[in-house]
């Protein structure tokens, strides 16, 4: 005789049922296949070499790993960088004098933007920071293909949307 299973009423709450019971049947069928501490290791022996990833980063101020642009490029210096992620949106740049000196700014973004236009938005933060210290001449670097191609003129900037936002970087 077969158990009555009372159905829920809601959507989620059925393919919750479905799940648990599709989980069930896989167990009948294959077994219980948790992971084990003794078949795990006689699956995989460890490497006698092996060693494990160290995570630590030493030095904390560092804020841009890579060549050594000061000497190719005395002259005052633009990094910017956007982020969107679940936490939201935020921007920043990083403005180097003659001199070495760092001038960060940052900000959040209260409002929905694509990747795209963070990186945008990044630039002209920069860019306005360069403006306000009276900067004149200014070498500018970002990781935004699209950004540097469309500024450039080399690509073609398709939404209208973001002409205002080009023709300001």
């Amino acid at each position: 005789m077969e158990k009555e299973c009372k159905v829920p009423e809601d959507k989620h709450a059925r393919e919750i049922l479905l799940i648990k019971e599709e989980i069930a049947r896989m167990k009948k069928i294959h077994g219980d296949q948790r992971a084990s501490p003794s078949r795990s290791s006689s699956e995989n022996p460890a490497d006698e070499e092996y060693k494990p990833l160290q995570t630590y980063f030493p030095d904390e101020e560092v804020l841009f790993v890579g060549e050594n642009i000061a000497e190719l490029y005395p002259g005052w210096r633009l990094f910017f960088d956007g982020v969107v992620n679940f936490k939201g949106l935020g921007i920043g740049a990083v403005l180097i004098s003659e001199t070495g000196q760092h001038y960060l700014i940052t900000a959040k973004l209260r409002f929905l933007y694509t990747n795209n236009m963070v990186e945008y938005e990044a630039c002209i933060l920069g860019l306005r920071l360069a403006r306000d210290m009276n900067v004149r001449e200014l070498l500018v670097i970002g990781d935004s293909d699209l950004l540097v191609h469309q500024v450039r003129d080399e690509w073609v900037v398709k939404p209208l949307r973001w002409n205002s936002h080009r023709s300001y970087a």
